[in-house]
């Protein structure tokens, strides 16, 4: 397949930064690929996410990396993930400056990471990553061709957070309002099969694994990082984690009918009315838009007209505007989750995900498949 403009976009903006970097800076930031191990680990929670973080690069550098991560995002979308930095600083000043995560400093702008897997170009299997706090990113390509954008992970914390006048800074806002409004104009017999708990858990379910299975649950925080802390900090993190439990009322048979299946939990997309599947049409838009629109059009695609009732809506949490909540969208392949939950209900975890491309996992098992080699 011809490489297309967005492709060659994407590769001249990786070969420009990789040209940029000084040589050790380029050991830290260049994997060869496939380098599965290291590839398909995602995270994020303030940890190291593997590569050169922006806090050994300098200016210009800083530039050439945001540039490539414009390739790959719509403009909505790198506003977003812009403006998830930045909440960072606001992020310090509301725990009062005070977190360090075994770090200098905790909450750092600084502190995302940016790795280059395989050598940029048109032909063969190369990818790309980009994440700190809240941000995952993850772009591979085939032979000129973009096959994957998942994992997608965007957060913030927190989720609102006042400016001058009287507006709230809310980076993720949409997925909120649009989730809350779907899951409220529902009936009541159409309610009682999305709202599937009164309680949502902790975080999103399939947390950052690799590839998810049966049974699924959220994992307590002290394991969503690189590799384990101290005792003490690791034992602190844990205690945050039941409190939050704790606060929510969460007991186990709520994660029983949250946790995942491969048979999608819910009120299937089918069985809602013209107006709530134009509801549930907008909020996948808002998931799946945030990569370039060449490349959102293309996923959406599969979900115009009957193919959005392969999809499915569940609901666990409270339904007024500052309660606990939590979401997903769930289809053969696509995975959408939102939580809110954290915080009291002002610190929000979203992903998106395709169940089997995720890191470019089918695509690339095709290419290979054909006799291609690395």
């Amino acid at each position: 397949m011809p490489t297309t403009d967005l492709s060659k976009t994407m590769i001249d903006a990786a070969d420009d930064l990789l040209a940029a970097l000084s040589d050790p800076q380029r050991e830290r930031a260049v994997w060869p690929f496939p380098s599965d191990e290291e590839r398909q680990r995602w995270f994020y929670t303030p940890t190291d996410h593997g590569g050169l973080p922006l806090s050994e690069m300098d200016s210009a550098q800083h530039q050439l990396l945001y540039r490539l991560l414009a390739t790959g995002l719509s403009e909505a979308g790198f506003n977003s993930a812009a403006v998830i930095i930045g909440l960072e600083n606001v992020l310090d000043r509301l725990e009062g400056f005070a977190v360090d995560w075994d770090r200098p400093r905790g909450r750092d702008p600084l502190l995302y990471w940016v790795a280059v897997f395989g050598r940029p170009g048109p032909v063969g299997a190369w990818s790309w990553r980009f994440g700190g706090h809240h941000v995952s990113l993850h772009f591979t390509m085939v032979d000129g061709r973009i096959v994957s954008t998942t994992p997608c992970f965007l957060g913030a914390d927190p989720a609102g957070s006042p400016l001058l006048g009287p507006h709230l800074h809310r980076p993720l806002g949409g997925v909120e309002d649009l989730g809350r409004e779907l899951a409220r104009s529902l009936d009541a017999e159409r309610s009682a099969r999305a709202i599937v708990s009164p309680v949502p858990p902790v975080d999103i379910v399939g947390v950052n694994r690799t590839t998810l299975t049966e049974g699924d649950r959220p994992l307590s925080l002290p394991y969503v990082w690189r590799g384990r802390f101290e005792r003490e900090l690791d034992e602190r993190l844990a205690r945050m984690d039941a409190r939050t439990a704790e606060s929510l009322g969460l007991e186990d048979h709520h994660l029983d009918a949250l946790a995942f299946s491969s048979s999608p939990k819910g009120i299937p997309a089918g069985d809602l009315g013209p107006d709530q599947r134009e509801l549930l049409r907008a909020l996948l838009t808002t998931y799946v838009g945030r990569v370039h629109d060449d490349l959102a059009d293309r996923e959406l695609a599969k979900f115009a007209g009957d193919g959005l009732d392969q999809l499915s809506f569940l609901w666990a949490g409270g339904l007024e505007v500052g309660d606990p909540h939590y979401y997903r969208i769930q289809g053969r392949e696509l995975l959408a989750e939102y939580d809110n939950a954290q915080r009291g209900g002002n610190h929000v975890h979203t992903v998106w995900r395709d169940l089997s491309a995720d890191f470019g996992r089918d695509p690339l098992a095709e290419h290979y498949a054909t006799g291609h080699q690395h």
